[in-house]
């Protein structure tokens, strides 16, 4: 089971993947859209419940932020210290990852 298709990357039975990017800073604001960029960092929320986290990556000289709103905490937490393995890797190849460990 691929992360991208993964039941519980979803709120509200919602898919989170990949999330909708915001421009932070860089050259411009090209509006990306899917699985783009390199994983940059990542984190999860300080505000309970840890229901939510982010990503940042980088993308044709620009930086955004992405973030990815869980309806199980538990499994929110699980993808964090995945995906802090995962800095300098694309988005595209994280949505490859199998999870089908986590069923």
């Amino acid at each position: 089971m691929l992360l991208r298709e993964h039941p519980l990357m979803s709120r509200h039975s919602i898919c989170n993947w990949p999330p909708i990017w915001a421009w932070t800073s860089g050259s411009e604001n090209k509006r990306p859209r899917g699985e783009i960029g390199i994983l940059k960092g990542v984190s999860l929320s300080k505000i309970k419940p840890a229901d939510r986290c982010y990503l940042y990556i980088d993308h044709e000289g620009s930086s955004y932020i992405g973030c990815l709103l869980f309806d199980d905490p538990a499994f929110c937490s699980q993808i964090v210290e995945l995906l802090e393995g995962y800095c300098n890797r694309s988005i595209a190849e994280i949505g490859n990852l199998d999870l089908a460990y986590t069923l």
